[in-house]
């Protein structure tokens, strides 16, 4: 079982075209379930999701966790033994579950599995086909969930770099794969968090003040 994971804050723009994807993987349905954690968002996100309390596991959470902390949250509430994080924001290939969860079933000594992306525009139009490898990103990525449990899933005092400092605990126990396939849409738009330099350079600082070798 796959446990697809969308956080979203504000982004109600967004969310139903991440959720439509979610639902239309080729992966059978049976053999994957979609969370969504609704980080308590003041937009109206709220009425969105409600259209979809059938087919998706919904939860608006009362209080503002962060990314890190909604993150964990939605782990935590997941029944399936491989994870994979699916911004609001973004959306993804329809054989993007089937192709991940075959290569963790198939190979038992891969501990995740990535994918190439392609970054799109605000409408959705690709703009670069990107090497996930060179240049890596938190979601579109397939964990053994068991093995996130051992490096203690993310660190909530991260509002920003959080998939970074994961990564630099993952990577020292465990691997992961990149399948050169663009399966993953990232899109570019003014709200992404990566383009508020303030909170990105404080915890580029924090981050090194954690792992300074």
């Amino acid at each position: 079982m796959v446990s697809l994971i969308i956080t979203s804050y504000n982004y109600a723009q967004y969310v139903e075209r991440a959720i439509r994807s979610a639902l239309d993987q080729s992966l059978s349905k049976s053999e994957y379930e979609i969370l969504v954690i609704n980080d308590c968002s003041t937009d109206r996100t709220v009425d969105v999701l409600s259209n979809y309390t059938e087919e998706v596991r919904v939860f608006n959470l009362e209080k503002n966790l962060g990314l890190s902390g909604a993150r964990n949250y939605g782990i935590q509430k997941a029944k399936g033994q491989f994870i994979v994080f699916l911004d609001a924001d973004d959306y993804i290939h329809r054989d993007l579950l089937k192709v991940q969860k075959l290569f963790l079933e198939e190979n038992t000594s891969l501990d995740a599995v990535s994918t190439d992306y392609y970054l799109v525009n605000e409408k959705g139009v690709r703009q670069r086909h990107v090497n996930a490898e060179e240049e890596p990103i938190a979601c579109g990525i397939m964990f053994r969930k068991d093995f996130l449990y051992n490096v203690g899933l993310y660190d909530e005092t991260f509002r920003a770099r959080e998939e970074e400092e994961l990564r630099i605990r993952w990577t020292k126990k465990y691997n992961i794969y990149n399948v050169i396939i663009p399966l993953y849409r990232y899109r570019m738009h003014d709200s992404n968090l990566t383009k508020n330099e303030d909170a990105m350079s404080k915890h580029q600082d924090l981050l090194q003040s954690k792992h300074k070798e």
